[in-house]
């Protein structure tokens, strides 16, 4: 290479590493304290450009002064090198000095997209010392970075003064946006050595008020990928915990393997500890959580619940999931708590539901086939102080296996089903209706059960555009049973027998005739469906125990079902008849509508759902006549964003509401409104004694380009009573994010510690979040 072109190079390049010098230490202010594996190598800041890399460099004159020893680009200068963009006024390298000289609007534009701005900027060719004037970083995270000057010492030192820094992510289609926080400080020190921050004479503005002074800060630099340290503290207050500060320590054990010790100050209970550790290894990642408190005040909760008895409370928890390969991964979710309402009083994060999964599992995914195995254990988290509840649940191994034959078989598609339950109760779970009748949700001991499920159809067209689906079904249970005898409570009958075999053969038919109708501005599907399933009874029919099929709503989204049993203990039997209406409409305007209604027919054999079951989960279910209720769904949507839908089902003689549901909702730039009502008649027989009655509502509205309120409202009908409601407000423009929020619930089964609460939260995106509380709104989860 000719000698001016190894001193044009030299110039390019040394341009290019002051803003890729800069850039580095805008990445470094960006870390913040909670910065996670010091030890990590630091990369060189030389330019990453390949040996091959071409040049190409434009300017209005190009002078090479003999005698100065200068070679100098100006006017309107641009240089592209290896993904680096540079333009300038001018650029000039004195040989003697060994210095090159940018000035004039520079811009250096880096391969991943980061801008760095200068007036004036001068390096030395070895790069070990430089000096830059009025500085200014855009990077693509939009976050924002400026100096009045900036200094690089000795190769390794990079300094900035009087340099602020913030995130701002709407400028980026507002450039006249400007942020609501800053930091300012006096010095930024970047240490290539140590890698690094230190901020001399710093404030955080807010509002454009400094509203916190920091004299001298050190944080790792953006090459530090994980570095032990203390975090943003966490603030709380609960009604009957008090005021809390939750202090977390962040500590980095190895680059696999980390831990977060948090110690909560709380005003009414006392000091509360909690430890997270984390381990990963190369095919998945291990939790473990520990807590703890010895509480001060027990006075604070209801009397004679686990929480007022209780002294000393601890809780550990495991959780697991690792890949054996691709398809195959297997895990474990498991708590330990030395009474049944700890974690949920103390709202620990993960563990704070009403019922929480103990579970280990296997599970498989293949193109056409799936394996899962589980182990179950529940865990109830109420203030009993018996635990009644949670030694009424079972403990459970369930393995579920689907498979679906990868090509036609005679024509059609089959499918099989293989789930293989054992479940074991050391308690007896059972109920008393108000009109005294007995249910048993679960029996004392120990049942097995083996089921294989298959099913093949074929659907035909038939001329004229009738569809036609015929399907075949067999299905086998191998059962054994170890339970003790529900008694003569139980209105059915109980098998004596220790194992049990039953089968159901099924043939079905559905025929169906979609009908199109097309207008000017409109097309609407109009689609009959019929269908007829015939089997011989259920075999043991409410003689079993039934763990897994106790749950059970008749409604238009279930109509068409072939077994309408939401588990595998209860088979439908006897031969049903299905139909209804499908209706599907869509105008050029934008709107929507959809409709399904129908009826179910009973036409042979015993009826399951008029059979005794240990829950009775057939009675007032709308199917236990020969006829069945009425179903229905109909909903609208409309492009100006409103919608709405309604559900419901209907008396068979006098068409009386037993089961509605209907909601409203509206999705706008402004407002977000919902309001839902739902009606439940009275079922004795199945535990519910009365009529329920909700009305439950959420709205939004954002009264400002970044502010918005916002609450939600539940009422009981029936009681006259506000069962939960909240409010709140927020401010989020993507940087700032500022949220408080009230909630109150009032329960009657005295379960819950703490019956109103109020939460803040505020953010600063690249720095971190400031939480009181819990600011979550499940309420708005529709929107």
């Amino acid at each position: 290479m000719a000698a001016g072109n190894r001193k044009r190079m030299k110039l390019i390049n040394a341009a290019l590493l002051a803003g890729v010098a800069l850039h580095a230490l805008a990445i470094g202010m960006n870390a913040p304290a909670m910065a996670q594996d010091a030890g990590t190598r630091i990369d060189s800041l030389q330019p990453n450009i390949a040996a091959d890399a071409k040049l190409l460099l434009t300017a209005n004159e190009l002078v090479y002064n003999r005698d100065a020893e200068k070679v100098t680009v100006r006017g309107n200068v641009q240089i592209e090198y290896g993904g680096y963009k540079m333009v300038a006024r001018q650029v000039e390298y004195d040989q003697r000095s060994g210095r090159i000289l940018a000035t004039g609007d520079i811009q250096l534009i880096e391969p991943d997209g980061n801008i760095v701005y200068a007036e004036k900027m001068d390096v030395t060719d070895d790069f070990a010392d430089g000096f830059v004037e009025a500085l200014r970083i855009e990077t693509t995270d939009l976050t924002r970075l400026a100096a009045e000057t900036g200094e690089r010492r000795s190769g390794e030192l990079f300094i900035l003064n009087r340099a602020v820094y913030t995130a701002c992510t709407p400028c980026a289609t507002k450039p006249e946006h400007r942020s609501l926080w800053h930091i300012k400080a006096q010095r930024v020190i970047q240490n290539g050595r140590t890698h690094t921050v230190r901020l001399e004479n710093a404030y955080f503005e807010l509002f454009g008020r400094p509203i916190a002074y920091i004299p001298v800060m050190e944080i790792p630099d953006h090459t530090v990928k994980r570095k032990s340290g203390f975090l943003f503290p966490h603030f709380r207050y609960a009604q009957k915990l008090g005021a809390g500060v939750s202090v977390p320590y962040y500590w980095a054990i190895s680059p696999y393997m980390d831990a977060t010790i948090t110690a909560t100050g709380l005003t009414r209970q006392g000091f509360l500890l909690e430890g997270e550790f984390r381990q990963r290894f190369h095919n998945g990642l291990h939790t473990l959580n520990v807590a703890g408190i010895s509480q001060l005040d027990r006075d604070q909760f209801t009397p004679g619940t686990v929480d007022a008895l209780e002294t000393n409370r601890a809780m550990v928890a495991s959780r697991g999931r690792f890949e054996i390969n691709p398809r195959w991964t297997f895990g474990w979710d498991v708590l330990v708590q030395t009474d049944n309402n700890f974690a949920k009083t103390y709202d620990l994060s993960t563990f704070d539901g009403t019922t929480y999964t103990n579970q280990a599992y296997l599970s498989g995914l293949g193109e056409r086939n799936h394996f899962d195995l589980r182990a179950f254990y529940f865990d109830i988290q109420d203030a009993d102080p018996d635990s009644l509840a949670e030694n009424q649940q079972p403990i459970a191994q369930v393995l579920d296996y689907s498979y679906t034959a990868p090509g036609p078989v005679f024509g059609g598609e089959l499918n099989a089903d293989i789930n293989l339950t054992n479940v074991k109760r050391s308690r007896l779970d059972r109920d008393i209706t108000a009109l005294g009748v007995e249910r048993f949700p679960g029996l004392e001991g120990t049942s097995h059960r083996l089921t294989a499920d298959v099913e093949w159809k074929r659907t035909f067209i038939a001329p004229g555009g009738l569809v036609l689906t015929p399907l075949l079904a067999a299905r086998g249970d191998a059962i054994g049973i170890n339970m003790d005898d529900p008694g003569a409570g139980y209105t059915g009958t109980f098998t004596n027998s220790d194992a049990v075999t039953r089968r159901m053969l099924t043939a079905g038919l559905e025929a169906r005739y979609p009908m199109l109708f097309a207008g000017e501005g409109s097309s609407h599907i109009l689609e009959p469906i019929g269908q007829i399933y015939v089997r011989p009874n259920e075999q043991f029919a409410g003689a079993l125990p039934n763990e897994d099929a106790q749950s059970f709503v008749f409604d238009a989204t279930n109509l068409f079902e072939r077994d309408k049993f939401s588990g595998f203990d209860r088979i439908e039997g006897g031969t049903r008849a299905n139909i209804g209406l499908r209706y599907t409409g869509s105008f050029d305007n934008g709107y929507g509508l959809r409709a399904v209604a129908g009826q179910s027919f009973h036409i042979g054999g015993v009826n399951s759902f008029a059979t005794d079951d240990l829950v009775k989960v057939g009675s007032d279910s709308g199917l236990e006549t020969d006829r069945s209720d009425y179903v229905a769904m109909f909903g609208i949507d409309a492009p100006s964003g409103l919608m709405a839908s309604l559900s419901g089902r209907l008396d068979e003689k006098n068409f009386r509401l037993r089961r509605a549901d209907a909601t409203v909702g509206y999705l706008g730039l402004t407002w977000q409104a919902a309001l839902t009502y739902t009606r439940i008649e009275a079922q004795p027989l199945y535990g519910s004694t009365s009529d329920q009655d909700e009305v439950q509502t959420a709205a939004a509205y954002r009264f400002h380009d970044y502010w918005s309120v916002f609450g939600a409202v539940t009422y009981d009908i029936n009681a006259g009573v506000v069962t939960r409601n909240g409010v709140g407000i927020t401010y989020d423009d993507q940087d700032t994010l500022f949220s408080i929020v009230y909630r109150q619930e009032r329960d009657t089964d005295s379960s819950l510690a703490n019956d109103w609460s109020i939460g803040a939260r505020i953010s600063f995106r690249t720095l971190g979040d400031v939480n009181v509380g819990s600011t979550e709104f499940e309420e708005l989860d529709y929107f």
